[in-house]
């Protein structure tokens, strides 16, 4: 496994990372077990933006073995309230939700504390000599995590915070869908004359593109999310290229962006490590995504679902990420699957319940339109 600088920290990270996010679908054992394999891969870094007790719990079984060889990402404002999700910077849920993490995952300090989830430029400017700001600089100084990180999906967010000198690196959505064509601007414009940037930047979003550049820079290093847009770059028909990419044309795509020091890639199976750690042995050919995607008909990602979880917390108690997912199964054959109903039949809350108050629609990154979606669901599968 090829290690890269993560920017300023020092730290030398795999650039093929661990997203944590899906391991609470699975039996503790399993989870566990597949974290241990990664780590024999290679793989030394691990993102845990997940509040729930579950998933830290499976990262802390981990790190109690071997916490020398682990970075971890830990999350500063994602905090577990009734059950749910919530993303908050208040205090009284901030920093109890910061110690259980700490204590869930069997240590006293944490490589990389993450101020969770800043995509306006409101939020940006409310952290400015905020309690909650104040208390990460406060355990900086203590040694309590070792650098301050943030998680963006906007690049206009992202490269304030860059220019601010607080964050030494930034957890950031890359893949091409989000690069090539953002939904306000025409893919003619992005390959006009006025790009400054080198060859491997040509047809990328020009504010995407400035922060790939800044964070070069300013020596910002990025580890990477939704590298894979939730799984929807594998499948054509689900594409919005038109066309399906592998995950080592995702990975190599992801790891060519300037600043770019490692991609975390989510996994449900040991084969799908495999996958991804078949990366650092794959032939030009195998990493060639240009190829593929030379005559697709280009489209933009927004409004594509790619089972993120910020939507949460839901007032009804829908678990959207996972109705979506299983409406985007079912919806791509001719019937319904009887094992992608059955699935969701065993959600605790359907898409029937949905009250379309859409507080879930403000705070979804991708602009989904998830009461339509809600709707649409409920239809396919009858409740």
């Amino acid at each position: 496994m090829r290690k890269r600088l993560l920017g300023k920290t020092g730290l030398l990270v795999s650039e093929i990372g661990f997203g944590g996010e899906w391991l609470e679908r699975h039996p503790k054992e399993e989870s566990v077990a597949l974290m241990r394999y990664a780590g024999e891969q290679g793989i030394n870094i691990i993102d845990c933006w997940m509040p729930d007790p579950k998933s830290r719990d499976i990262i802390g079984e981990v790190l109690r073995e071997n916490r020398e060889n682990w970075y971890v990402q830990g999350h500063l404002g994602s905090t577990w309230q009734d059950g749910q999700y919530v993303r908050t910077r208040d205090m009284k849920h901030v920093k109890p939700a910061f110690e259980d993490l700490l204590e869930r995952l069997h240590t006293d300090y944490i490589d990389l504390g993450m101020i969770h989830y800043v995509d306006t430029l409101d939020d940006w400017e409310s952290l400015r000599g905020s309690e909650y700001l104040e208390y990460v600089k406060e355990l900086k100084a203590k040694g309590t995590i070792r650098h301050i990180g943030m998680s963006s999906h906007n690049p206009a967010v992202a490269k304030e915070a860059v220019r601010s000198g607080l964050i030494e690196m930034l957890l950031f959505s890359i893949n091409p869908a989000f690069d090539m064509l953002p939904a306000d601007e025409k893919l003619e414009d992005l390959l006009s004359d006025g790009y400054q940037y080198g060859q491997e930047l040509s047809g990328i979003d020009s504010e995407r593109a400035e922060l790939y550049q800044l964070c070069e820079e300013k020596n910002i290093g990025i580890t990477v999310m939704k590298g894979f847009a939730g799984g929807r770059l594998f499948d054509e028909q689900r594409s919005p290229f038109g066309t399906a990419l592998s995950p080592v044309q995702c990975i190599y795509y992801a790891l060519t962006r300037p600043g770019v020091s490692s991609i975390l890639c989510g996994y449900d199976t040991r084969e799908q490590v495999d996958q991804a750690v078949h990366y650092e042995d794959a032939s030009e050919e195998e990493k060639d995504y240009a190829s593929v995607l030379a005559n697709a008909p280009f489209h933009s990602c927004r409004g594509q679902c790619t089972y993120c979880g910020h939507c949460k917390p839901c007032t009804a108690e829908l678990d959207i990420a996972m109705i979506n997912q299983y409406y985007d199964l079912a919806s791509m054959q001719p019937n319904v699957p009887e094992t992608v109903k059955s699935h969701y039949m065993l959600l605790s809350h359907h898409a029937s319940e949905c009250i379309a108050c859409r507080e879930c629609e403000a705070r979804c990154p991708f602009g989904v339109s998830i009461a339509e979606r809600m709707e649409q669901a409920a239809k396919l599968f009858g409740v």
